[in-house]
C-alpha cells in the first residue's frame, strides 16, 4: 500500500529537507508550495530516491485555495500531514501593520487549522499530523510578536486536537525547532550567525525518528536546539 504524505512549505528549506528524507519506494509526497519551479526541484529529488511526487500550488493565506487544494488532495487515505509551512515578519511593534498581523495568522494558523479540520477524515488510524512549530512557542523575542503568537496559537490548538484524536489512533506530533540556517534569514534585518544554526536535516531527522515509531507510541514533542545554546 502507498503511503500518501502532504508537506506544506515543501519548496525549500526544512520543507524540502523533510522531503528527501521521508522519500522511499512506497510512498507518494504531495508537495505544496508557492514557487512551482523550486517544487519542481524539491520533486525531482524526491523522485530519485524512488517516491512518488505531486506538487500543489496554493497561497495558504487565501482560505479558498487551502479549501481548493484540500479538495484536490480528494478522500483517499492520507497518512501524514506535516504543517510545515510559516512566515515571520521580524520588526517592533510599533512599525507591525494590521495586514503582517493578519497574514501571519492566516498561513502560521488558519491554514493548519483548515488543512487538519478539512483533511482529517481522510487520515486513518495509526495515521500522522505533524507541526513544524518553533521555540517560539515557548519563549518570546523583540521584534517577533506576530511570529511568537502564531506559534503559541498552533501549539495551543494542536495540542487540543491531539486530545481529540488520540482514542482514533491518530498521531499529533510537535517539532519545536530553534534557529535554523533557511533562507527566511536572508529577508531578515541583521546579523545573523548561519553556522551556528541547527540545519534542515536536522529537523527531517527528528520527523522521520518520531514517524518510524510504532502505531501506539507517540512520541508528543521534540525540542532541538544547536550545542552552543539559543541566539
Amino acid at each position: 500500500m502507498t503511503e500518501r504524505i502532504l508537506i506544506t512549505g515543501a519548496s525549500r528549506g526544512i520543507g524540502r529537507a523533510i522531503a528527501v528524507r521521508l522519500a522511499q519506494n512506497n510512498r507518494q509526497l504531495l508537495l505544496h508550495g508557492r514557487d512551482r519551479r523550486a517544487l519542481e526541484e524539491t520533486a525531482a529529488l524526491v523522485r530519485q530516491k524512488g517516491a512518488q511526487a505531486e506538487i500543489l500550488v496554493c497561497d495558504l493565506a487565501k482560505p479558498e485555495q487551502v479549501q481548493a487544494m484540500a479538495q484536490k488532495i480528494g478522500t483517499g487515505p492520507l497518512h501524514v500531514l506535516i504543517n510545515n509551512a510559516g512566515i515571520a515578519v521580524v520588526k517592533p511593534l510599533a512599525e507591525h501593520s494590521l495586514e503582517d498581523w493578519q497574514r501571519t495568522l492566516a498561513v502560521n494558523v488558519t491554514a493548519p487549522f483548515l488543512l487538519v479540520k478539512l483533511l482529517l477524515p481522510s487520515v486513518p488510524r495509526g495515521g500522522s499530523i505533524v507541526n513544524i512549530l518553533s521555540i517560539a512557542a515557548r519563549v518570546g523575542f523583540p521584534d517577533w510578536s506576530s511570529y511568537c503568537m502564531s506559534k503559541a496559537a498552533l501549539d495551543g490548538f494542536a495540542k487540543a486536537v491531539r486530545e481529540e484524536v488520540r482514542p482514533k489512533g491518530i498521531r499529533v506530533i510537535n517539532i519545536y525547532p530553534a534557529s535554523t540556517s533557511t533562507d527566511i534569514w536572508n529577508t531578515i534585518p541583521g546579523e545573523w550567525p548561519r553556522e551556528r544554526m541547527l540545519r534542515p536535516e536536522s529537523i527531517a531527522d527528528a520527523v522521520a525518528m518520531a514517524l518510524a515509531q510504532p502505531n501506539d507510541v507517540l512520541v508528543e514533542d521534540i525540542s532541538l536546539g544547536p550545542m552552543g545554546g539559543t541566539l
